[in-house]
């Protein structure tokens, strides 16, 4: 009996050790929190292999709790704020959801800036981070950017080929700069985050969304969608820009390896990465909305053109405002411009 009993002891000493050995391994427990569905590609094929290669890289001191759709309360213009004053730990959101915050980054958002190179743009975010947008960050410590694929323009029920035929329309936009595309094509800009978009379109509070199309499986936007419109070699009526940012003062209290954990997950490598996710889960998206019988429009050169005519005010609007509170908005423009070129290559 004794024998029996020493070894019930030793055994239930060995499994206490591997719970406290598991538990304080984990030293750093950190929220990360978003608007999106647990589904959705940008958590699946995004957040998810990210944060699992920063707890690799910290050797399992590091736990990322990743919390969609605003589980942890709130709104999604509200993840900045969230993550400023601590209340999480880690944000991934779109700039635009709080605007006039992130003026410099928006330069990436113009149409005549972004076209179609969503890698080339984010490393030109990557090359520009330092010196001429870090400012925009108060607060917070970005641990990556990266754009979507592209505005493209997406009408419940009416064929577009050129900016004539959105005139007087009313399109959803999270952003500001995308609200002047859409002022600038002659239509109403309805500002509303993402997840509002599938009811706003069946009850026609809108008649349209610019949206890339890889937020077509989420939603299931080919449920209300008829036509999927983009330019000529997938050009894009400006685009969208995001951030996976942490609390600063959380930021300042790591230790230096836990640092490296995130920073050799989140290097340039990364940034490009990102983009390979956001093209694939593009096709993906309109490959679902053909095979749903949806008309996915690829205007051509000159059709294309006329857009981009249209749109050059919206450049000229953000270098004038931008100037006007002291940034060199022309500067910004060309600089970003012939990085995008650069990382092109």
């Amino acid at each position: 009996m004794r024998l029996k009993s020493l070894i019930t002891t030793l055994a239930a000493t060995a499994v206490s050790a591997l719970v406290a050995g598991s538990v304080s391994a984990q030293e750093y427990v950190f929220k990360l929190h978003h608007m999106l569905g647990a589904q959705a590609p940008a958590q699946t094929n995004m957040l998810e292999p990210w944060a699992a290669k920063v707890e690799e890289n910290s050797g399992g001191k590091v736990k990322i709790e990743i919390y969609p759709s605003m589980t942890l309360g709130g709104t999604p213009p509200e993840l900045v704020q969230q993550a400023r004053d601590g209340v999480v730990d880690i944000i991934w959101t779109v700039n635009g959801y709080t605007p006039g915050q992130f003026p410099r980054t928006e330069v990436f958002e113009l149409p005549g800036v972004y076209l179609n190179d969503i890698e080339a743009t984010n490393l030109a975010m990557y090359d520009m981070f330092d010196e001429f947008l870090a400012d925009d960050y108060k607060g917070l410590h970005p641990l990556w950017l990266h754009v979507h694929a592209g505005q493209a323009i997406m009408t419940v029920d009416k064929e577009v080929r050129s900016p004539a035929d959105v005139d007087g329309m009313k399109i959803r936009i999270p952003t500001r700069t995308g609200a002047w595309v859409i002022e600038a094509l002659g239509a109403s800009p309805i500002a509303m985050p993402v997840p509002e978009v599938p009811a706003a379109l069946s009850k026609k509070v809108v008649d349209a969304t610019l949206l890339p199309w890889e937020i077509i499986p989420p939603l299931k936007l080919q449920n209300q969608i008829q036509y999927f419109i983009e330019g000529a070699d997938q050009t894009r009526f400006g685009t969208t820009t995001f951030q996976v940012s942490m609390n600063q003062a959380k930021w300042d209290s790591l230790p230096d390896d836990i640092k490296a954990a995130f920073n050799d997950a989140s290097g340039r490598d990364w940034w490009g990465e990102v983009a390979k996710v956001w093209r694939g889960g593009d096709d993906f998206g309109i490959k679902m909305a053909e095979d749903a019988g949806r008309t996915h429009i690829m205007l051509n050169e000159d059709e294309t053109q006329a857009f981009i005519d249209t749109l050059t005010p919206v450049q000229e609007r953000w270098i004038e405002e931008v100037t006007g509170k002291g940034m060199d908005g022309s500067g910004l423009v060309n600089t970003a411009k012939e990085l995008i070129e650069k990382n092109s290559m």
